[in-house]
C-alpha cells in the first residue's frame, strides 16, 4: 500500500498538503492529530532544512507519553539554536491530541520554514475543544457534562501534570463552558426543552406597538433628541353587566368612547312628582303607614 496519496480530508490547506508531499517523508500523515503527536514527523520535516541540528535517528517513534516528551524537548532545544520557536499551547495540544492543535502546528511550521503566509484559512479555536464537532451533531447525540470533561481533558494531560488543583480547575472550565452552551440552546429553542414562559414574558404580549383602536401614551425620550416612544395598551374585551333585579333601573354612562355600568337605583327612591328630585317627609310617612318599603 502506497502512502503517496493524501487522505480525503486532513484539515490542512491545499498548499500545505502539496508541501508535505514534496518533502518525501518516511510516513505520510494520514491522521494528522495522531501522526504528529509524538513529534517524529516534525523533527523529520525540520531535518530537510537543518540536517545537522535534527538527526532523525535520535528521535523515538513510540506513542507513549515519555517518548513524546523526550522528542518534543529535543526539538525545542534544536529550534533554539536556529532562533526559532513554536507556540507552547500548540505543542502541548499536539502532544495530547487536542482537536485542531496538530493542524495549527503544521501550518505554523510551514510558515516558519517557507516564509509564506497561508491565505483564506481560519485558525482553529485557541482552547482546542471539540465544540465545533459537537455543533455538527444532532441534539440527542451531543455530549453530556461528564462526556465533555472526558473528551476535552485527556489522560495524558493529567499524567503530564498530576497536580489535583490544576486538573480540577481545567475540569471546572470545561463544565462551565458546557453549561453556558446548554443555557444558550434553551434560549434559542425553548420548545425543544419545554420551557414555559414566565410572568414577564406573558405580560410582554399585552404590549403592542402602534396598535389601532387602543389607548396610546407618547413619552418623549431623554436628551435633545426629538424621537418619541409610543406605548399602546390593549383594553380587555367588553363584557355586558349582570342582569339587574326586578324593580330597578340601570344607568349607563359613556367615558372615553366606552360604556361604563353604574349601580342600579330603585324607582321607589326617586320622587315621582315633577320638579322634585328628593322625597319629602310627608311622602316617607305615608309610605310607612301603608306598609311599603
Amino acid at each position: 500500500m502506497s502512502y503517496a496519496q493524501s487522505p480525503k480530508r486532513t484539515g490542512l490547506p491545499r498548499e500545505v498538503v502539496r508541501w508535505l508531499q514534496s518533502l518525501d517523508l518516511s510516513l505520510y500523515p494520514k491522521n494528522v492529530r495522531r501522526d504528529f503527536s509524538n513529534g517524529y514527523l516534525v523533527a523529520e520535516i525540520f531535518s530537510r532544512y537543518y540536517p545537522q541540528d535534527f538527526p532523525v535517528h535520535s528521535y523515538d517513534k513510540g506513542s507513549s507519553l515519555s517518548a513524546k516528551q523526550r522528542n518534543w524537548s529535543q526539538i525545542e532545544r534544536s529550534l533554539q539554536k536556529q532562533n526559532l520557536q513554536l507556540m507552547k499551547e500548540v505543542t502541548d495540544g499536539t502532544i495530547h491530541c487536542k482537536p485542531g492543535a496538530a493542524e495549527l502546528l503544521v501550518q505554523e511550521v510551514y510558515a516558519v520554514l517557507t516564509n509564506r503566509s497561508i491565505r483564506d484559512v481560519k485558525d482553529p479555536e485557541s482552547d482546542f475543544t471539540d465544540q465545533v464537532y459537537q455543533d455538527l451533531l444532532p441534539t440527542l447525540a451531543r455530549s453530556t457534562a461528564s462526556k465533555a470533561i472526558k473528551n476535552n481533558l485527556k489522560m495524558t494531560e493529567i499524567m503530564a501534570e498530576p497536580d489535583i488543583s490544576t486538573n480540577q480547575r481545567k475540569a471546572e472550565v470545561i463544565l462551565h463552558r458546557h453549561l453556558e452552551h446548554k443555557a444558550a440552546e434553551r434560549v434559542l429553542y425553548p420548545g425543544r426543552f419545554k420551557v414555559k414562559p414566565n410572568l414577564g414574558q406573558l405580560a410582554a404580549k399585552n404590549l403592542v406597538l402602534f396598535s389601532h383602536g387602543d389607548e396610546c401614551i407618547d413619552s418623549p425620550s431623554s436628551g435633545n433628541t426629538t424621537s418619541k416612544t409610543t406605548l399602546c395598551f390593549i383594553q380587555p374585551p367588553y363584557s355586558p353587566p349582570p342582569p339587574s333585579p326586578p324593580g330597578t333601573k340601570e344607568v349607563f354612562s359613556t367615558c372615553h368612547g366606552s360604556s361604563q355600568w353604574t349601580a342600579p337605583q330603585r324607582l321607589s327612591d326617586l320622587s315621582h312628582r315633577p320638579g322634585h328630585l328628593t322625597e319629602t317627609t310627608a311622602d316617607r310617612q305615608s309610605r310607612h303607614s301603608v306598609g311599603t318599603i
